[in-house]
């Protein structure tokens, strides 16, 4: 099972996230949601994404 950036939301593989830095995880989350380009993307910007990949919808 994936784990998920409780700061960002952000699916990660390593021991810190890329996005933030943080070393925080939750691996009970609830949707998926892809940006593939923040900077055009209106959902990133509602939701102050800053970086392309895959973000959890809803962490627990």
């Amino acid at each position: 099972m994936k784990k998920v950036c409780k700061k960002c939301g952000l699916f990660v593989e390593k021991d810190k996230c890329p996005n933030d830095g943080g070393d925080s995880f939750s691996d009970s989350w609830k949707g998926r949601l892809f940006i593939f380009d923040a900077n055009k993307s209106e959902v990133a910007k509602n939701l102050d994404i800053k970086m392309k990949g895959e973000y959890a919808i809803k962490i627990k």
